[in-house]
């Protein structure tokens, strides 16, 4: 579904990524981790359409999008859930649900797409008509997931969804995104907490300092002794 050839992606003058290169197979949870710093949100960004590769390309569905931007992107199916949340405070949860259904064929199915976040999310049905800043942190991180699945996206991008969140909160977080995969939904998710993210992953990669370093599946990477020593603490 989604093919990451040989990206190279600077900041100013400062280079982010240095060749980096991933694939998301239709129907997979793939995982993107490493250290702080190391170009997990760039990576996801440059997808995304928010930034452009000074070389390589991106190919989504066999076409290629790395010179789109950000809302043709979208418009091809893809969504990203950004680094801390992003919404609009001052609105409702259900007018946050309602932008992610910009476009003129996703609005069409609106009334169903809010019935479907609202049966992954019963807290937010619960708390529709709030303003998103009285929202609890967890709250606010299920509206900016319910917001990109507003969308009907093909390809679910998240970054560090369990950022800030207390073990329970996360727990809920984590098997939504398993029941969204096991209904069919790709995701490409980044993660802080590497455990976690590996033990729900089909596949991960590692990045550091703008490169991807390893790859391989989730079961053989828990027991990756270099693994374990530098980014697991074992």
């Amino acid at each position: 579904m989604l093919n990451v050839d040989r990206i190279n992606v600077s900041y100013g003058g400062a280079q982010a990524l240095f060749d980096v290169s991933l694939c998301v197979n239709e129907g997979e949870l793939v995982a993107l981790v490493g250290p702080n710093g190391a170009g997990k949100t760039t990576t996801l960004k440059t997808i995304a359409g928010l930034l452009r590769p000074k070389s390589g390309s991106i190919y989504f569905l066999n076409e290629k999008i790395s010179s789109l931007p950000p809302n043709v992107v979208a418009e091809k199916g893809i969504s990203l859930v950004p680094e801390g949340r992003r919404l609009f405070p001052f609105l409702t949860v259900e007018e946050n649900l309602e932008i992610g259904a910009y476009n003129r064929e996703v609005r069409k199915k609106m009334k169903d797409s809010l019935e479907w976040v609202y049966q992954l999310f019963p807290r937010l049905n619960e708390r529709k008509k709030q303003l998103a800043y009285t929202l609890s942190g967890g709250e606010q991180q299920m509206l900016a997931i319910g917001r990109a699945l507003m969308s009907r996206p093909k390809l679910l991008l998240l970054d560090e969804p369990s950022l800030g969140l207390a073990p329970i909160v996360c727990s809920v977080i984590f098997n939504t995104l398993k029941e969204l995969n096991s209904q069919g939904m790709t995701i490409l998710m980044v993660e802080q907490n590497i455990h976690i993210a590996l033990r729900l992953a089909n596949r991960a990669y590692v990045m550091e300092n703008g490169r991807i370093v390893l790859t391989g599946d989730s079961e053989e990477l828990l027991v990756n002794e270099d693994l374990k020593k530098h980014y697991l603490g074992i």
